[in-house]
């Protein structure tokens, strides 16, 4: 075989393969992030359909795979670690560590759907638009079913982020609901609310800042109609100021 021949191989390989193998090797930790938010979603399904899994186990595995995400995305974002009082302050405004608390949190907690939605929903996102880079590199026309799949996914991405900021707030009444029934202890309230508190200050993502404000306007025109009790206007108000008093102050930029 002469040096110009480079065998059959290299002529019916698409470029498209050899282009994402590169890839590949020159963005390990984005395709393992890839991996890991493929895996929550995996298991999410799986927690829902048991057909492989026992739904205990395909929910204590999607936190480990959100808490692999979250490690990862952390290990891109931050220098190395530190102890000192200013890489503690940066690590607690990063989402990932929110969200590898998130999953800490509820590795204790007994399984419930409401939990593992936000986990789901976040994968959800990154990984379609991830795919969408990946698919680039196979080419315009590879797996046009897929691309389909993930535009209406990044369509609906500003919804997605807003359903994640409502499932956030919700699971707050379900720790304390879960709590009084046995299937969570009361430093999962105590963690809970640190955590919600560190995604209401959020730089990156104000979307439960945002949503907190939507649903106290809602409460407040609720509480201000004129077929609204009395009794139940006031416990309405008392509940919209306590919240505000627990409040964080956001950091301006």
């Amino acid at each position: 075989m002469s040096e110009g021949d480079a065998g059959p191989d290299s002529e019916t390989r698409p470029k498209g393969v050899e282009a994402l193998k590169q890839h590949v090797i020159t963005h390990k930790v984005e395709v393992s992030l890839w991996c890991t938010r493929l895996a929550t979603i995996i298991f999410t399904f799986a927690y829902i359909l048991p057909l492989f899994w026992n739904p205990a186990s395909a929910y204590y595995r999607i936190l480990l795979a959100n808490a692999a995400t979250s490690a990862l995305r952390l290990h891109q974002r931050l220098p190395a670690m530190q102890i000192s009082l200013q890489f503690l302050t940066q690590l607690f405004k990063e989402d990932s560590c929110h969200y590898l608390l998130y999953s800490v949190i509820f590795l204790y907690v007994s399984p419930n759907i409401l939990v593992i939605l936000p986990v789901f929903l976040f994968s959800t996102v990154h990984f379609a638009s991830y795919s969408l880079t990946l698919l680039d590199l196979l080419g315009q026309n590879a797996w046009w079913g897929a691309r389909l799949l993930i535009s209406l996914v990044e369509f609906q991405s500003r919804s997605i982020l807003r359903l994640i900021a409502f499932s956030e707030i919700l699971v707050m009444p379900l720790t304390l609901i879960m709590s009084f029934f046995g299937r969570s202890g009361l430093l999962s309230i105590v963690f809970y609310y640190h955590f919600l508190t560190l995604r209401y200050a959020s730089q990156r993502n104000p979307h439960t800042r945002l949503m907190f404000s939507d649903l106290r306007v809602a409460a407040e025109n609720f509480a201000n109609r004129s077929g609204t009790p009395s009794f139940l206007r006031s416990a309405i108000l008392s509940g919209i100021a306590t919240i505000s008093r627990m409040a964080p102050a956001v950091p301006q930029n």
